[in-house]
């Protein structure tokens, strides 16, 4: 059967949420700080006719709504995020950012129509046997806006079945779905080690401990875990993004103390563990070397994004059924970057997955300056979310 009179529906108010996914894009807030956008998200939503609750994890908005029956029992949820990044806006755009060094290059103003449009189609049609539930997030960005939701008490008090979140893809073509049956988006940690030797005159090294070579040896060794330790089939990374040791005014200078920074992504907890056992080691080790003192700090931030296959099925079914075969990328790769609504999967089961939209061959990609969501895919991205609630909670007799 064909649903494409969902998209039909759903595109017939494109140009009104076209007009208010540019009129966030002007207005951009940073993470916990998304006033004016949840006031227009809750405007919108008991407009609609949901019952709208506010202030959950600072200023993140959840509404609820009833289907046409509710006999299932059954609760689905649906999440977007808010927060814009501290980029300053170099698009051009007629509708660009009015707050200097503030823009959305990540789409959330795009998720957030997207969710928007969905939530209109669904108020009208309340195609579903069970409840719905709307998450509109903040602070997704860095900030763990997902965790201040939960610790707001948000599964307690909106019980969720299963949950379901997209997010713009600028690798994929515009209105191609892509998932994957298992990990999207990596577990993102931080880590910093502080050097401490013993400075002095840089023409007697001799009466020193350089923590720069110290320094120098712990990049080289570190290096090693991923090529060395971790199998080739576990994907890893760990990068040192920062060294500060010295004075460049300094020459002859051999400073006391070294400190570098950097991030490990992994998707599994065990090469996780690897990594940091391996890391602790190393660290231990060349100091043990070089007789230094040397202080591992190391943070697990973001855990992976891990989606479970029985609801990743279902997202690249309803792919298929709205977009056809060809539409549809059921094994994608998953991406080293991180996600918040890991957090979230955590603590119930759902699938996390991407809208293509293009404009990767001409530089328009995630976290950069001249991003800018596309609009065309806005119906595909509400069309998504409209059929996976009606295909999790269907009402009897009705096909899904």
């Amino acid at each position: 059967m064909s649903y494409q009179h969902v998209l039909q529906a759903v595109s017939e108010y494109h140009a009104e949420l076209r007009e208010l996914r540019r009129d966030i894009h002007s207005h951009p807030e940073l993470g916990f700080q998304e006033a004016r956008t949840a006031a227009l998200v809750e405007g919108h939503l008991r407009a609609y006719g949901y019952e709208v609750h506010t202030g959950i994890g600072k200023t993140g908005v959840v509404a609820v709504l009833e289907g046409k029956r509710n006999e299932s029992g059954l609760t689905v949820g649906l999440r977007a995020d808010m927060d814009a990044l501290p980029i300053q806006e170099t698009s051009g755009a007629p509708y660009a950012s009015c707050r200097p060094g503030v823009m959305h290059a990540c789409g959330h103003d795009g998720h957030t129509t997207v969710l928007l449009g969905a939530a209109r189609y669904l108020a009208e049609t309340r195609n579903f046997d069970g409840r719905l539930v709307l998450i509109f997030q903040p602070a997704e960005e860095g900030l763990g806006g997902a965790q201040a939701m939960l610790d707001d008490g948000l599964f307690e008090r909106f019980h969720c079945d299963a949950i379901y979140a997209m997010h713009t893809w600028p690798g994929l073509p515009p209105g191609v779905i892509g998932v994957n049956p298992g990990p999207m988006m990596a577990a993102a940690d931080s880590f910093e080690i502080r050097i401490e030797g013993r400075g002095g005159h840089g023409a007697h090294p001799y009466q020193t401990n350089d923590p720069i070579v110290i320094a120098a040896q712990l990049i080289n060794s570190l290096q090693t875990i991923v090529s060395r330790n971790i199998p080739a089939p576990d994907a890893a990374v760990l990068t040192i993004a920062a060294v500060k040791a010295g004075s460049l005014d300094a020459m002859n200078v051999i400073p006391h103390m070294a400190t570098m920074v950097g991030t490990v992504r992994t998707f599994s907890p065990v090469v996780q563990e690897q990594v940091i056992t391996r890391m602790q080691e190393i660290v231990e080790g060349v100091a043990t070397a070089f007789r230094a003192r040397i202080d591992l700090r190391y943070k697990r931030l973001f855990p992976a994004t891990i989606n479970t296959p029985h609801h990743a099925v279902l997202v690249a079914d309803v792919a298929r059924e709205l977009f056809g075969e060809e539409n549809v990328v059921d094994d994608l790769v998953p991406s080293m970057g991180s996600e918040d609504f890991s957090f979230l999967l955590q603590q119930r089961p759902g699938a996390y997955f991407r809208l293509g939209q293009g404009g990767a061959e001409e530089g328009r990609v995630l976290h950069n300056a001249a991003f800018d969501f596309n609009d065309a895919v806005i119906p595909h991205g509400c069309a998504m979310f409209v059929r996976l609630v009606e295909r999790s909670m269907p009402l009897a007799g009705a096909p899904h």
